[in-house]
């Protein structure tokens, strides 16, 4: 692999930013160094194997995407994307690293759960991959298990308190499960809404014959988002365990985490690119000629995208500048509408819940900082560093720094995306949650632990360059 120079750009960290080359050695960082340093010679350019041209560009640590769902069965079918086409998408779009969920269902053992999911991705990822684990059946034997899961690198594990029959998890069986992770400083991971609650609502519409994709949203409340939000912090204040909510998409969820934040709770939260720029009216709510207003299920995925005359959006950029979310992942859960999302025309329940981004998150949350909604540190913050901090890998991950994995993007603040099918897309699905959303930047140079896998418009990595990377305890926790 040897030595690469990359020289001339601007190096950005989640604290700043400022001019400086970055030496790998294999797939390492070996050192950062001042323009024009001398420290390692006085031509470095001569003596390295490759240099790569930064110049006018931006040097970031390469995106890690913390909830993605590859190859899931769900709703009678599969996610469309699996591991070998999902990381490949990953790369093109400058993330070097997922951390995509395992699972175990009621009856099944987590340790069956997670084999099974360490065979579908090993020698099939283009970048490094970690796992947490879905606990889809709480009892004796899955909590037994949940310690030993340390040992395997995995210290998360997610509840559901949505979809009874399916994953749905109690209060009894939370409580429980929050009590392992007290003890071991496990991160529990919840999706909070009220299952049983929004069922009722969802059949209630449907016997009205309100059955087009819109009625999803409206059938998942906002009320049943802020409520298990508030009931899932005062289980882990009871219990003392960390609490990560995952994709926080209404503005009144946010204020409950906010709250326990405020009286000293290590509770967390994330949001996603779709409720920061998506909403209830323009996209559930869609019609075209091709599929009526079922055209809205290519944006159904649960917690449901939200009214934007409410605020919601306004309010999740606002949170992820005062950091009262910290993160921003994409619950990438891929389906064709073909097939997949038809399994639900008649009737919004049966559409497989999930939308595509894992390729354009780090584009799109870049338009965040052109449009003035975040900084250009609070980007790498928000999709690298703490990403890497919260899931126990910081230090080898989200950061430029000697001795750190050699994950490294080169972005061009001077370039332009164009999203949408036959342009920017390289998931496996039918059709773009993104269709024609334009970027003012542009992903040129992705290195995933020394190896460039895309470069100037193209793919040049290969199946199976992803390691599985072995997680410590979250290094975020106050």
């Amino acid at each position: 692999m040897g030595t690469t120079l990359i020289s001339g750009g601007t190096v950005v960290s989640a604290t700043g930013r400022s001019a400086a080359d970055v030496l790998l050695d294999g797939e390492t960082i070996a050192a950062v160094l001042a323009p024009g340093s001398t420290l390692l010679g006085h031509d470095l350019t001569a003596s390295v194997d490759t240099v790569i041209d930064a110049t006018g560009k931006y040097v970031i640590p390469g995106g890690i995407d913390a909830h993605t769902h590859m190859q899931l069965p769900f709703g009678g079918t599969s996610a469309s994307d699996t591991f070998e086409t999902g990381t490949r998408a990953a790369a093109w779009g400058g993330t070097t690293t997922i951390v995509d969920f395992a699972v175990q269902r009621a009856g099944e053992r987590v340790q069956d759960g997670l084999a099974h999911w360490h065979e579908l991705a090993a020698g099939n990822c283009a970048i490094d991959y970690g796992f947490h684990q879905i606990v889809g059946g709480v009892d004796a034997d899955s909590l037994a298990a949940l310690p030993g899961l340390i040992d395997e690198g995995i210290s998360s594990f997610k509840m559901f308190m949505a979809y009874p029959g399916v994953f749905y998890a109690d209060d009894a069986q939370i409580l429980r499960a929050m009590q392992v992770a007290a003890d071991t400083g496990l991160l529990t991971m919840m999706h909070a809404e009220n299952g049983p609650v929004i069922d009722v609502l969802a059949e209630q519409l449907i016997e009205k014959g309100k059955t087009s994709p819109y009625f999803h949203g409206v059938a998942r409340a906002w009320q049943m988002e802020e409520e298990a939000t508030h009931r899932a912090i005062m289980l882990s204040n009871l219990t003392g365990a960390p609490l990560y909510v995952v994709h926080v998409s209404a503005k009144q969820a946010v204020e409950q985490l906010a709250w326990a934040r405020d009286n000293g709770q290590n509770v967390f939260g994330e949001t996603c690119p779709q409720y920061l720029y998506l909403s209830l009216e323009d996209q559930l709510g869609a019609s075209s000629e091709d599929w009526g207003d079922f055209e809205g299920a290519k944006w159904v995925c649960s917690t449901p995208l939200r009214s934007k005359h409410e605020g919601h959006q306004h309010h999740m950029w606002q949170a992820l500048r005062t950091n009262d979310i910290q993160m921003v992942s994409t619950d990438h859960c891929p389906f064709c509408m073909k097939d997949q999302k038809t399994l639900g025309q008649g009737d919004f329940r049966a559409i497989p819940n999930g939308i595509g981004s894992v390729e354009h998150r780090m584009d799109l949350m870049y338009q965040g900082v052109v449009t003035g909604q975040i900084s250009l540190e609070r980007w790498v913050e928000l999709t690298s560093t703490t990403p890497a901090r919260m899931f126990g890998m910081y230090g080898k991950k989200g950061v430029i720094a000697p001795g750190a994995d050699a994950d490294i993007v080169v972005y061009d603040p001077a370039g332009h995306t164009s999203i949408g099918v036959g342009k920017t897309h390289h998931m496996n699905m039918d059709h773009s949650a993104w269709e024609g959303y334009e970027i003012d930047g542009h992903v040129d140079t992705v290195i995933s632990r020394g190896k460039v896998v895309v470069d100037d418009g193209a793919y040049i990595g290969a199946k199976g360059d992803g390691r599985f990377v072995k997680r410590g305890l979250s290094q975020y926790l106050v």
